[in-house]
């Protein structure tokens, strides 16, 4: 299933919903995140991939205030997180891969909890999504099969009106009709609302269908971060005669090659026009752009990681 979302683009430019100058997250001798520049524009549904430990989670944390960045600077719908400010916290929601309910609760005790806690609730579209999608509203939480406790989770955070909304892998566990069922409704709140998305996720496939705006992070460095169209624009697969590719490295980026006896195949980030006549150019997919780049393995900045930095 393809996923459209319309998208007005205003003329004058608008302040990132995310944006990060040298961002850098160590514990003790490690480093989860180092020297991150990231920009999300408004209005995106953003892919945040990366290998486990590669410093996904540990952003989404310093995104939403709950770890400080050790340097750098970070601004979040122009605010600065962790610094008490309840205004922004409000416009944050946040949905952690443990899905954080009360088991014992119902959905219909779960919204009253959220009623007094949230100033701009949205009681009565919890209510719909639920009726929708076949889930009784008087069932406890623990009883409710997985997808419909992502579902659930996923319409009490959008009922709290957040502007930017962080996804920590949460379609890890789902069969494929349930999380199709989450990403539609995905894709709905942000046709129908201001609101931004950065979904971490290791479903590419999913996230291929859902995404416009990518974030890549390897070994605790960004590798990539823009429009998917633009990145996938400036990459080219490169296909010739078996050569040596010194020449090609020294005016474009190459990212991955692979020789055959008769053939070199290569994907390279391109500065400009290549100027050899001997190479057959293709775009890639994104799924393959992006497992290229998690397989080129860069060196961390500290030889071993600490738990709770993914």
């Amino acid at each position: 299933m393809q996923f459209q979302i319309d998208a007005v683009k205003e003329a004058v430019p608008q302040r990132a919903a995310v944006e990060t100058r040298g961002l850098t997250k160590r514990y003790r001798s490690a480093v989860a995140l180092d020297g991150c520049t990231i920009t999300v524009p408004r209005g995106r549904i953003s892919a945040l991939i990366g290998h486990n430990g590669a410093g996904k989670t540990t952003l989404l944390r310093i995104l939403c205030g709950l770890a400080r960045p050790s340097e750098g600077s970070v601004s979040v719908l122009g605010h600065t997180p962790g610094q008490g400010d309840t205004g922004f916290l409000a416009e944050i929601g946040f949905l952690a891969q443990d899905i954080p309910l009360y088991r014992r609760l119902a959905a219909e005790d779960h919204i009253a909890v959220g009623a007094h806690v949230n100033a701009r609730w949205d009681a009565e579209s919890v209510r719909a999504r639920m009726r929708s999608l076949g889930i009784p509203l008087d069932r406890a939480a623990g009883k409710l099969s997985g997808g419909q406790r992502t579902q659930l989770a996923l319409a009490l955070t959008l009922a709290k009106k957040p502007r930017l909304l962080l996804l920590d892998e949460p379609v890890a566990a789902l069969d494929p009709l349930a999380r199709r069922q989450f990403l539609t409704a995905l894709t709905e709140a942000v046709a129908g609302q201001d609101l931004t998305v950065l979904m971490s996720s290791h479903l590419v496939h999913d996230l291929e269908q859902v995404c416009d705006h990518l974030i890549l992070i390897s070994a605790a460095k960004v590798r990539l971060c823009g429009d998917i169209d633009a990145i996938l624009a400036e990459h080219k697969i490169l296909v010739g005669p078996r050569r040596d590719t010194a020449t090609l490295e020294r005016t474009h980026q190459v990212i991955k090659t692979t020789h055959t006896p008769r053939q070199t195949t290569v994907l390279a980030r391109l500065t400009g026009p290549v100027a050899d006549p001997g190479w057959d150019a293709a775009e890639p997919g994104l799924e393959e752009l992006i497992l290229d780049y998690l397989g080129q393995q860069p060196a961390r900045p500290a030889q071993t990681a600490v738990g709770g930095m993914s």
